[in-house]
């Protein structure tokens, strides 16, 4: 099984998959296509049965039941995107077998070095076959894993039919980085009870929690005129944006921010004196603390028109998804199943709310109850990103294992 999931894993990482917000197709890049049509491929040849790829790059498969029990159908699934934070073409994946809990020099030339004084979790692997980058770009593992891993998965129950499992349905979506992962997503032609993703980090992550989220983007429409003769005739949009980023508390962003602390997130700043966008993405996974939190963002705009003029900001909000609690809670023994199949395995769970989303925020809301399972990454969208090859084989272990108690109920 490690043998296979290297191969499938440093195949699809070689692939330029990241999601393009300003796009407007499904998916918004090509290389997602790519992946999908490639895995689809794969997927036939190891025996799975309806395997589709939708107009909107959406593919789904079956993998039929094996038993006369009446078992649920649930489903696995995993996005085929990378994120847009770093770079995430020309993916160079170094392979370090029995890794020797020092640090790991990943681009000489560079001086690109993955530390244990930055990350301090690093020597807990000693002894484990890591795949980092090449200290150039990130490395895919959100989520190529979690396509490796139920790929490994589903061909491990082909291979072994004494293995007792109901039907199983798995999906490979795009543009999940942008939080358009389900939008197009069609819940009754996938047809099954519950389904989880297999998008989380390290080992025993178990996740039913999210933040509730949206994103706002700021516009400010400056006047320019030449500098030489612009007395009180120029606006600069660009002083006007960075007053409107001084009124947000610096203590509610995210690198001080941890467990269920929400938080302000300014992700790019781009313009000139004519014209500054600011993007933010706003996070909490009480309620009614995000709705507070998006009414602050519009107090903050309404202040600097007052001060300044109407149409000189014009702010553009949306909500992209909401904690998933609210709707796996029901029906929390999926949750308790995915627990006991770690546990089966000698796998520590670490029940902990997601401090991001998963497509299962949506998919949930949707009519889907989808809690969220580890990969075994660290580092997501980085070039300090890197994942232990030993915990991806649990992974697929895990999602055979909850296979086989969904049908042993």
């Amino acid at each position: 099984m490690k043998k296979e999931i290297i191969k499938r894993f440093t195949t699809y990482v070689k692939i330029d998959t990241q999601s393009n917000e300003d796009s407007t197709t499904t998916p918004t890049t090509e290389g997602q296509l790519e992946l999908v049509n490639l895995l689809a491929e794969e997927l036939r040849e190891i025996g799975m049965e309806d395997v589709e790829v939708d107009e909107n790059g959406y593919l789904m498969a079956t993998l039929p039941s094996n038993t006369d029990k009446d078992v649920p159908t649930i489903g696995f699934l995993a996005h085929v995107d990378t994120a847009t934070d770093f770079t995430g073409k020309n993916v160079n994946p170094q392979i370090v077998e029995k890794f020797d809990g020092n640090d790991i020099v990943l681009n000489q030339e560079l001086n690109v070095v993955l530390s244990a004084n930055e990350f301090p979790e690093l020597p807990s692997y000693k002894g484990h076959t890591l795949i980092t980058t090449d200290g150039t770009t990130l490395l895919g593992a959100d989520n190529k894993a979690g396509i490796a891993e139920i790929m490994t998965a589903m061909n491990y129950l082909i291979q072994h039919p004494e293995i007792e499992h109901g039907r199983i349905r798995i999906a490979f979506t795009p543009d999940e980085e942008i939080g358009r992962g389900p939008h197009k997503f069609d819940v009754s032609r996938f047809d099954a009870s519950y389904a989880y993703t297999v998008d989380g980090g390290p080992l025993g992550e178990l996740q039913y929690e999210s933040f509730n989220a949206a994103a706002a983007k700021v516009t400010f429409h400056g006047n320019s005129v030449h500098p030489g003769t612009a007395k009180n005739k120029m606006v600069n949009s660009g002083k006007l944006a960075a007053a409107f980023i001084n009124k947000f508390p610096d203590q509610e962003s995210p690198e001080h921010t941890e467990g269920y602390e929400g938080f302000y997130h300014l992700i790019s700043v781009n313009g000139d004196v004519e014209q500054t966008k600011v993007y933010y993405i706003i996070r909490d996974h009480d309620r009614e603390k995000f709705e507070a939190r998006k009414a602050t963002v519009e107090q903050f705009v309404n202040e600097m028109k007052s001060q300044y003029r109407e149409t000189a900001i014009r702010l553009e909000m949306k909500d992209q998804y909401y904690n998933m609690r609210e709707k796996i809670e029901p029906v929390k023994e999926i949750v308790e199943i995915a627990e006991q199949a770690m546990k089966n395995l000698n796998i520590e769970p670490i029940i902990e709310p997601v401090r991001g989303g998963t497509d299962g925020s949506q998919l949930s809301y949707m009519g889907l109850p989808t809690p969220n399972i580890f990969t075994g990454g660290e580092n997501f969208h980085g070039k300090f990103e890197y994942i232990s090859v030993d915990n991806m084989e649990k992974a697929s272990h895990v999602i055979i294992e909850i296979s086989k108690l969904f049908a042993a109920k």
